[in-house]
C-alpha cells in the first residue's frame, strides 16, 4: 500500500478530529486522494503520505538540513531518551485504556521523532499520533520516516483539528497556544508541554554568545503562564549530561536556531571539539484541562 494511501486511510479513520482550516466545516476523505469539506474546500494528500492544510504559504527558516541534524540527535545520541521515558510513563499511567483509538497530537512536531519515541515507550496499541507543524521541510521528513501518525501541515492558529478530539497534546520545547490548546482537548484530557531549564544547551550558549544576554535563559513566566491554563498535576524536572562525539556535536549545532546569530568562528571551534559534556535541563509540565 502506497503512503499516501495509508495516510488517507488513517485520516478517515479519525475523520472526526479534523475541521476545514478555511470554513471550519467537518470534512471527508474523498477516493483516497483528498481531504475536502462541506464548503468544497480541498486538500490533496501527498504522495509522501502527509497532509498540507496550511491556508497560506508560510516563511519558516527551519530547514531540511536542520531537521535531519535534529533527526540523528534525537535518535543517535541519548541526548533525549530520559524525556521521552519520562513523557510515556505519564501517558501510560493516566490512560484509560477502554479509549479506542486514543488520539496524541504533537503540536510543533518538528520532524517526528519525539512523538514517534514517545508513542513506542507507551507500548499502547490504541494510541494513533498526529504531528502538525508550520515547517512543510520537518513534515516531510517525518512522514518519510514515520508511517503510523498522521503527518499534517499546518496553522496552529487557523487550525485544522476539531473540538474535543485530542486526549493529550505534546508542546515539545515549542511556542504555545493555550486558547487552541483547551479547544482541542477532552475534558481532564492533558497538556504535557516541555520547557528549557536555564542550563539547558549551556555549552553552546557559553560558547557562541560570551558576554551577550543570550548567554542565559530564564523559564519563570513561561511555567507561570501555563499555571495559569491548567492544573498542574506533576512537574517533572530532568537535569544531567551527556558526552557528545564530534559527530553528534556538529548536529547539536546544526539541529538548534542559538546558531544562526553566533559568530562563525565560535561555532567551528565549537563543533570541532573531539568530544564534550553537554547539559539537559529540562522542566516537563503535565496540566489537566478542567
Amino acid at each position: 500500500m502506497s503512503k499516501k494511501i495509508n495516510s488517507a486511510r488513517r485520516v478517515s479513520k479519525n475523520i472526526l478530529a479534523f475541521k476545514c482550516p478555511l470554513c471550519e466545516s467537518e470534512m471527508r476523505v474523498v477516493e483516497h486522494k483528498s481531504l475536502i469539506c462541506t464548503n468544497n474546500h480541498t486538500f490533496d494528500f501527498a504522495k509522501q503520505g502527509y497532509l498540507n492544510l496550511m491556508t497560506q504559504q508560510s516563511n519558516s527558516h527551519y530547514s531540511k538540513e536542520l531537521f535531519e541534524a535534529r533527526h540523528k540527535i534525537i535518535n543517535g545520541s541519548e541526548l533525549y531518551d530520559e524525556m521521552h521515558k519520562s513523557i510515556s510513563n505519564v501517558i501510560k499511567n493516566s490512560m484509560d485504556t477502554s479509549i479506542n483509538p486514543c488520539l496524541i497530537v504533537d503540536l510543533g512536531c518538528g520532524e517526528g521523532s519525539h512523538l514517534q519515541r514517545i508513542i513506542d515507550g507507551c507500548e499502547i496499541e490504541a494510541i494513533t499520533g498526529v504531528g502538525l507543524d508550520i515547517a512543510k521541510e520537518g513534515i516531510v521528513a517525518a512522514a518519510k520516516r514515520y508511517e503510523n501518525p498522521i503527518w499534517l501541515v499546518g496553522d496552529l492558529a487557523k487550525s485544522p483539528l476539531a473540538d474535543h478530539s485530542f486526549y493529550v497534546i505534546l508542546n515539545i520545547l515549542s511556542p504555545s497556544n493555550y486558547k487552541e490548546f483547551k479547544r482541542m482537548l477532552v475534558q481532564d484530557g492533558l497538556v504535557i508541554k516541555v520547557v528549557p531549564g536555564p542550563n539547558y544547551l549551556k555549552e553552546i550558549r557559553e560558547a557562541l554568545f560570551e558576554s551577550t544576554e543570550k548567554k542565559d535563559y530564564k523559564n519563570d513566566d513561561t511555567i507561570s503562564l501555563f499555571k495559569e491554563h491548567f492544573k498542574v498535576i506533576h512537574n517533572i524536572k530532568l537535569n544531567y549530561t551527556k558526552i557528545l562525539t564530534k559527530e553528534e556535536l556538529y548536529n547539536l549545532v546544526g539541529m538548534t536556531p542559538l546558531a544562526w546569530s553566533g559568530d562563525q568562528d565560535r561555532i567551528n571551534a565549537f563543533r570541532n571539539q573531539a568530544s564534550a559534556e553537554i547539559t539537559v535541563d529540562l522542566e516537563i509540565l503535565v496540566g489537566i484541562n478542567k
